[in-house]
């Protein structure tokens, strides 16, 4: 099994990277996605958010409003804080559990928004980052996502800085392209994990 880290900053196109590497055969195990499922309602995750924030940050159905915990913790480093430590541990349980059900010869695409931030890199055989420009983040953050200016920028700077993620990069894919050019390099760098994968 190779252990890959996949990372980039918020715009950057990170999904559309882990999306095509899953279509060439990779397993992908989305921190993200494993984010949302530990604050389903009835789970001791969002139970642990709403003691720390408060019912404030449910929506009228029960589930976690995100924009309202968002406006929070993106304007307060402490804050933010007190999600990841509520947050994180659940996440790495359940991706530890996913990682464990794949099979033995798999390449495991760890999507991980702040593998830089948190110091993680170490846990992977293989650190992945998706790098861009912080121009194109702004601009596809506020013409594709319908960000208002100010608040991409508050998650960009949020965010380890494009230095610190490259720092911690084994393999760089450059996504300041057109999106036929990016699909190419995806595929030059599964070729690459596909032999390390055999190679381990």
């Amino acid at each position: 099994m190779l252990k890959v880290g996949l990372t980039g900053g918020i715009g950057a196109g990170k999904s559309e990277v882990s999306r095509l590497l899953v279509e060439h055969g990779a397993v992908l195990i989305d921190a993200d996605r494993i984010a949302r499922e530990v604050v389903e309602p009835g789970t001791p995750g969002l139970t642990a958010v709403v003691e720390a924030f408060g019912s404030d940050v449910l929506a009228p159905d029960g589930t976690l409003d995100r924009p309202a915990l968002g406006a929070i913790v993106f304007a307060d480093a402490d804050r933010l804080a007190v999600l990841n430590s509520i947050v994180h541990p659940l996440v790495g349980a359940r991706s530890a559990e996913l990682e464990a059900a794949a099979a033995g010869d798999s390449v495991v695409v760890h999507d991980v928004p702040l593998l830089a931030e948190n110091g993680l890199a170490p846990l992977y055989d293989v650190v992945v980052v998706v790098d861009t420009s912080p121009e194109t983040q702004l601009d596809r953050l506020v013409r594709l996502r319908g960000m208002s200016e100010e608040d991409a920028r508050a998650r960009m700077a949020a965010q380890a800085t494009r230095d610190k993620r490259l720092e911690i990069a084994d393999i760089v894919i450059d996504n300041d392209v057109p999106l036929g050019e990016l699909h190419r390099r995806v595929g030059a760098v599964w070729a690459d994990l596909a032999q390390r994968a055999a190679a381990a």
